[in-house]
C-alpha cells in the first residue's frame, strides 16, 4: 500500500532504503527512545530490511517529502506478542521533526488502515519519557491506557479512540 498527502509520499520499505535506514536507527533520536539495534554497516542495514519484510507481523512504510522523493522518517505497522492490537508507530530524522510531517503522514496511515482494512482498533506504545511521541499520539487522538513492564522496561500503551468512534 502506497499514500500521498499534500507535501509526502508514503511507500512499502525496500532494499532501496538501505542508506537513509543506516542513517535513521543511529539518530540519537532513535538510540534513547527506540533502542539501538546493533546496524552499524549497509550489510546490517540491509539484514535488518529484509528480516522487517519477511515478517508478516511488520510493515514499514518509508515517508519521503513529495518535492525531492527524500526519505524523511518511516511509520510502522506492528503486530507484537505482548499486546492484543497491532502498534502503530512512527520516526523521524531529527531536521524533519516538529514541522507536522510525522501527524500527516501517520494520519494518512492510520485512516487507510481503517478505511481500507476495517481495522477499529489500534494501539501505540512509547516510554513515558519520550513527550514528544505522547504530544503526537495524543493529537492523533490516541489515550493513555495503561503501563507495561516489558523486559523490565516500562512502556506507556495507547489507545485510539477517534478513529474507532469515526468508524460506529
Amino acid at each position: 500500500m502506497k499514500f500521498t498527502t499534500n507535501r509526502l509520499l508514503i511507500e512499502p520499505l525496500s532494499d532501496n532504503d538501505t542508506d537513509f535506514i543506516l542513517e535513521l536507527v543511529n539518530t540519537d533520536g532513535w538510540l534513547k527512545f527506540i533502542g539501538s539495534r546493533n546496524i552499524n554497516t549497509k550489510t546490517d542495514a540491509v539484514a535488518y530490511i529484509q528480516k522487517i519484510n519477511e515478517n508478516q507481523n511488520i510493515t514499514y512504510w518509508t515517508v519521503k517529502l513529495k518535492e525531492t522523493k527524500g526519505s524523511i522518517g518511516i511509520i510502522t505497522f506492528i503486530k507484537r506478542d505482548y499486546l492484543e492490537y497491532n502498534d502503530i508507530g512512527f520516526a523521524f530524522l531529527p531536521k524533519f521533526s516538529k514541522k507536522g510531517f510525522a501527524f500527516e503522514a501517520t494520519q494518512k496511515v492510520l485512516e487507510s488502515l481503517i478505511e481500507n482494512k476495517k481495522i477499529t482498533n489500534i494501539l501505540a506504545t512509547t516510554i513515558p519519557e519520550n513527550s514528544s511521541s505522547i504530544k503526537l499520539l495524543e493529537k492523533l487522538g490516541f489515550n493513555f491506557d495503561k503501563k507495561i513492564d516489558i523486559d523490565k522496561e516500562i512502556l506507556h500503551i495507547y489507545k485510539n479512540a477517534t478513529y474507532k468512534k469515526k468508524l460506529l
